[in-house]
């Protein structure tokens, strides 16, 4: 592994990507802890929808300009259009849909209407947005996004936790997304300096089509289906138990997310520029397995470690339930990282055909558990998604041990040093919880004991990774005193 642009561009987006969501963490504890979990529970049906939504104007066509080896203004131009008319039409549908969806959930969910509708707006701002990300992500210029979420998450950061210390509840969450999302494409529109031109071409659409509509088709499966599991979790209980389910995911979705995002943006336009040479794909790849479990596997087993601390903290005494589902999502989304980059692997090389099959496999089997699941309890939905998450392990990798000969195997021998130093770490760290002292004070040593455990075994046992970051550092310390 060599420090080169790839992880220059990744640390960019990686800080555009927690800069942008930890104030979405922060506007969400304020209301966590001024609302309770049923008034909690009904944004998150309302994100359902605008998280659906957003795939149809966020994935496709924008991916599809990034894996096209020297995309034309006329390909830029087309999907702008194309996306901005399918997006506003999509405005149009959902904003007649909301009445049937307040009435789907009953009384009390009238506010549902308005929230939609308002929400709904983000759309032909996305269809620009997704736009522009492809551009930056096919040019390899990460550092100007950032300066633009930078900007729209301040903004709209501001404005949404003033509101919502002033008592506008779900308002203030509608306003800071909003907000954020008009902020950064406007931003980016002058970062860019690149006005869009009148020009249009169905035959450009359709030589991207192929392409794009299965990389749509992939998102909307893996999408759909997250977001099926939280629209019954809400029906067949109640919104209380859908504020559980939906907190419990929150705080380790929000670490991957971050990382995994930040890893899939940088990393497939990086292999898709290398699509004809199998061999770095595949170093690329295996390079991205292991520096992502080496951060993620402290992060997901250290949170479940601390979990019933976290949440008395941050979340006070009435968010408890979630605990034990916040612990179970962190072995959920341990594996993340790993999914994504077969995926991204397989869409470089033009195979989204093959991605497209395997989710409709994965889709089918979950949705079978996911019946038997909802029969039992909400704990029984999270069970069983850990039991997939581990079965996607395997299902993921089998493609590229043919296509780049990097078997399920070496896959698993790459990530499985870092996740023992992991386990250690979080066994000595959940320990600590039987300390009789303070939950502030608790929490405080179990992160700097698991940090400086995670550090020590790191270079106890001369990790490869740990001594890559090291090296990046300590040149960056020389330069600057040079």
């Amino acid at each position: 592994m060599k420090p080169n642009g790839l992880l220059g561009n990744f640390i960019w987006k990686f800080a555009e990507r927690i800069s942008a969501q930890f104030v979405s963490l922060l506007v969400s504890v304020v209301l966590a802890r001024q609302l309770g979990p049923t008034d909690y529970g009904t944004v998150a049906i309302v994100m359902i929808f605008i998280t659906l939504a957003n795939v149809f104007v966020s994935d496709g066509f924008g991916k599809a300009l990034i894996q096209k080896m020297e995309p034309t203004i006329l390909d830029y131009c087309s999907v702008l259009y194309f996306n901005l008319a399918f997006a506003i039409v999509l405005y149009i549908v959902l904003f007649f849909l909301a009445p049937l969806i307040s009435n789907f959930y009953g009384t009390g969910y009238e506010i549902l209407i308005p929230v939609l509708r308002v929400l709904a707006l983000r759309l032909p701002l996305s269809a620009v947005n997704s736009v522009q990300q492809a551009y930056i992500a096919k040019k390899m210029i990460f550092r100007k996004f950032f300066l633009a979420t930078i900007l729209g998450t301040a903004l709209s950061g501001v404005m949404g936790i003033w509101m919502a210390y002033n008592g506008f509840g779900v308002w203030s969450l509608v306003t800071q997304y909003l907000l954020g999302t008009v902020v950064s494409t406007i931003t980016l529109a002058l970062v860019l300096q690149k006005r869009p031109r009148f020009l249009f071409s169905f035959d450009a659409l359709k030589r991207l089509f192929p392409f794009g509509v299965r990389v749509l088709g992939v998102g909307l499966l893996i999408t759909g289906y997250q977001e099926l599991r939280a629209l019954i979790v809400g029906k067949v209980y109640s919104s209380a138990d859908l504020a559980y389910y939906d907190k419990g995911r929150q705080f380790p979705n929000l670490l991957v997310t971050n990382i995994n995002t930040s890893i899939g943006a940088v990393l497939f336009p990086k292999m898709a520029n290398e699509q004809d040479n199998i061999s770095k794909i595949r170093a690329t790849m295996r390079n991205s397995i292991r520096f992502s479990s080496y951060v993620l596997s402290p992060a997901m087993l250290g949170l479940a470690a601390v979990s019933e601390q976290f949440v008395r903290l941050v979340l006070t005494e009435k968010w408890i339930p979630c605990v034990p589902l916040l612990q179970m999502f962190c072995v959920v989304y341990l594996f993340y990282p790993i999914h994504t980059t077969n995926m991204q692997a397989i869409n470089s090389i033009g195979r989204s055909d093959i991605t497209m099959r395997l989710e409709i496999i994965k889709k089918i089997i979950e949705l079978l558990l996911l019946v038997i699941a909802i029969q039992i309890s909400v704990k029984a939905i999270v069970v069983f998604e850990v039991i997939t998450a581990v079965l996607f392990v395997f299902i993921n990798g089998y493609p590229n041990s043919k296509l780049l000969n990097y078997s399920i195997r070496d896959q698993l021998l790459d990530i499985l040093p870092n996740i023992c130093l992991a386990m250690i770490m979080a066994i000595v760290v959940y320990l600590i919880n039987y300390v009789p002292i303070g939950v502030f004070l608790k929490l405080t040593v179990q992160v700097i004991v698991g940090g400086l455990l995670y550090l020590l075994l790191s270079v106890a046992t001369k990790n490869k990774e740990f001594k890559f970051i090291f090296d990046i550092i300590l040149k960056g310390v020389i330069k600057r005193k040079g």
